[in-house]
Formats: structure tokens, sequence, C-alpha cells
């Protein structure tokens, strides 16, 4: 990519060529994958066996016409019931931008695969069925969307066929949806009247609504800026691995190896290892095997200090001068995202970066209401898809950027240390408003009191 490219890409010019990622949602049967499909297939991004594929399953079944949700649902058994069960990763282009698309799942049970879908998105297109309007799973999915702070939405009213392409519908859900979304903190919606089935607004504009004048989907696609700029962020780097090849011709090389998490580093920096808080400075920087003077986010590098400093896996190295809070005691927002509770008391793993530590649940000062975003005091327990507040008390510091300010170095993973499943998805800081509380940490009575 040429220097100008770049450039303009950071710029959010919508005549690069650059890279969004996105994700689909909506609730079952609101038309995901005929969406995704009609996208495909409209901007001539389909493969043409693919699409004899597809015709030729389609006239089995007796249909009519080509069953675009079926270039999405790849497995199986979602072919066979007709519903997505798992995410699909699509990848396309056009002459203006290229596209990593995430067609997530729409029911409740799979509300867990939204997260992993939008957790690196840069916008998320959430659909709604014109007959039914926003519903609680409509909700969950805005939540996710800005509790992962996703910049930005994009509501899709689809099937406006089946009201007769109704301007006032189409307002009315768009009006309701924008209130909530923006309560949440949502920080741009997006409303698009469409028919994935019919074509209608999804690449090319509508005959039946002439009295909507915005984008069609794919225009906004096209269109919508994004940066994925991160050397001027916080600077990060997880340590992966520790190289020491002791060979005869690099007896003393000690270089500490691990991709950007975000930033910029320098020869010659000062850097301070997390969570020790020991000082040195940069003596090298070397990648793909050559000496550099500066690397940026995401590259991977191995870092080589001027002192020799005890240093492992799962240490944080950042710039002296801006260095994250350490601390023992973690509150974060978290999605609970396996089929058993999360309760208070519980022992847990804690996967931050490259590090993970032992970790217990002192605390679950509320669950979120989605049907009016209030707060339920002391649940005791998360149960799968719910959306909460939680206190951890680790074994070892941890130094924890807000997610606010790093989705990579602010976000972390609750594990059952028993077989590894995840059991919650968490981001760390204030995600929405809760009650004040005082701060105190109930006493542990299993032993794991750190």
């Amino acid at each position: 990519m040429s220097n100008t490219t770049t450039a303009s890409a950071r710029l959010g010019d919508p005549t690069a060529t650059t890279l969004l990622r996105f994700a689909t949602a909506g609730s079952v049967d609101d038309g995901k994958s005929t969406l995704v499909g009609r996208l495909l297939h409209d901007s001539k991004s389909v493969l043409s066996d693919q699409l004899e594929a597809v015709e030729r399953v389609s006239a089995d079944r007796g249909a009519d016409a080509p069953d675009l949700a079926l270039l999405t649902d790849g497995l199986r058994a979602e072919r066979e019931q007709g519903i997505t069960i798992d995410v699909a990763y699509r990848y396309f282009a056009t002459a203006r931008r290229r596209f990593i698309l995430a067609d997530t799942p729409g029911h409740v049970q799979y509300t867990r695969n939204m997260v992993t879908g939008a957790s690196t998105a840069d916008l998320a297109v959430v659909l709604v069925d014109a007959r039914n309007g926003v519903i609680e799973q409509t909700r969950r999915h805005a939540a996710v969307a800005a509790l992962l702070r996703v910049p930005h939405v994009v509501l899709a009213v689809n099937k406006m066929d089946l009201v007769a392409y109704d301007e006032t519908v189409f307002a009315k859900i768009a009006e309701e949806f924008t209130a909530y979304a923006g309560e949440l903190g949502v920080p741009e919606i997006t409303a698009i009247p469409i028919s994935a089935l019919a074509g209608d607004n999804v690449v090319e504009p509508s005959s039946h609504m002439d009295w909507y004048g915005g984008p069609t989907v794919l225009e906004h696609l096209e269109t919508v800026p994004v940066s994925h700029d991160l050397t001027s962020c916080h600077a990060r780097l997880p340590v992966q691995y520790v190289i020491r090849p002791q060979s005869a011709e690099h007896p003393d090389y000690r270089g500490y190896a691990g991709q950007i998490a975000a930033g910029t580093f320098r020869v010659g920096e000062s850097v301070t290892v997390l969570p020790s808080g020991r000082t040195s400075k940069i003596a090298g920087i070397d990648l793909l095997g050559k000496a550099v003077d500066v690397a940026w986010t995401p590259q991977s590098i191995t870092l080589l200090l001027e002192d020799d400093i005890d240093i492992s896996r799962g240490d944080l190295i950042v710039p002296s001068g801006d260095t994250p809070p350490t601390s023992q005691d973690i509150e974060a927002t978290v999605c609970h995202v396996a089929d058993t509770p999360l309760a208070v008391g519980q022992r847990v793993l804690l996967k931050h970066t490259t590090r993970t530590v032992k970790a217990i649940v002192k605390e679950i000062p509320s669950r979120l209401t989605l049907d009016d975003l209030s707060q339920h005091p002391e649940p005791g327990q998360l149960v799968a898809n719910d959306i909460g507040r939680v206190k951890v008390r680790t074994a070892e510091p941890l130094a924890l950027d807000a997610y606010a300010d790093s989705r990579r170095t602010g976000s972390f993973l609750l594990i059952d240390p028993a077989d590894g499943t995840t059991l919650a998805a968490g981001m760390a800081g204030q995600a929405f408003a809760t009650p004040a509380d005082d701060g105190a940490v109930p006493a542990d009575e299993e032993g794991w009191d750190f």
C-alpha cells in the first residue's frame, strides 16, 4: 500500500482501499444470512460454482429462486434447519474497500457467538424484522455492540416488502432503536429500510421506497470512516516468549518477543516492565530478523533492553511515562457466555493478553436488565448471555487499561480452571452506569483470599 493510500485510510477517506471489519446480528429469521448473501451476490463477489451449488440446492427444495442465505450458512446442520448456528466469516471486496464479515447467529443461546464476531468489528449491522420491531434480542445485540465499543451501528429494518414498504413502520422502529442505543452510548447509528430477499436498498437503491433518501447498505459500508491507525495509542507489548539462543554466535542475546498490541516503540526509549515496575531503555528492536529503530502495532518484534531484568511470558512492556494502573482488584463488565452460571466466590482463571492468573469472583454488584437498561442489584450469579458487573481478585497484579481506551489491553477472559471452558468475556472499567458502592470486598471462605 502506498504512503498516500495509508494516509488517506487513517483520515477516513472513503475513496481509499481500506479494510472494514463488520458483524451482522439480529433475532432468529430476521434475514441476516439472506442479507449477507444478497451483498455477496449483488456486489459480484460470488464464484460461479458457488452460485451453481446454491441454485441446485434451492431447486431441490422446490424454490423458485436461489436461496442466497445458503451462501453463508455453510454447515450441514445450518442448511437443514435454515438457521445460522456458528459465526460464518466471509471475505469480499469492492473497488472502494475490502471487507471481513462475521455473520453471527440470532438465537439467544448463541449470543456468545455475537460477542466473538463483534469483538474486533468496526461496525455492526443489527437486523430487525419490520413486522416485529425492536424485541429483547435486538436490545441484547445493541447492548453487546455498545459494551464492545463498536463505533458504528447500522439498523437494517428488513422485510419492508412484507409491510408494503410503509414509511411510518420504518420511522417508528428507527426512532425506538435509536433512542435505546443512544442511552447505551452507541456513538453513531444509521437506519436503512431494506428487503434482503428482493434486494431493496442492499446494493441497489429501491424503487419502492422513494421516501428514503439515504445510502444503501453497501454504499454505507463503503463510505463509513474507519481508522486502524493504533500507532498513536498507548504503547503496549505483551511478552509472549523470551529468546535466549545461548549459541556461539549469540552468547549473551536476551530478547523479549511479542506482538505490539498498540502504539509505537523506539530504540533509546525508556520503558517499564509490569507488574514488577522495573525500568530500562530499549537497546534494540529486531523485526523479521533485521534490526530497526522503530516498530508499531500490529508488528511482531523482539525487544532488547539495556539492563538484565527478570522478564517472563505475560509481562507487559510499556513506555515509562505512560503506564496503566496495576492492581489485584479488577472491576469490569462481563458477557457471560458459558452454560454454567458464574457465581460469587467462584474460583476462575483470568487471561489477559499473554498472562493467565488465578482469581476469585468476589462480587457481582449488578446485572443489566435489557428492557429498560436498569441494573438488578446483587444477583448472586450470572447465567448464559447475561451482562453484568463483576469484581474479581487476582492472585498476582495485572496491568489493565480501561476498555474504553484500548480494546486489546482492556479486555480479558474468565476461564473454568477445571476444564478450560471460557466462562465470560470481560471489559475493564466502567461500561454502563452502576449504583455507587463503597469498594468493600467480602471475605473469602475458601482459602483463596488474595
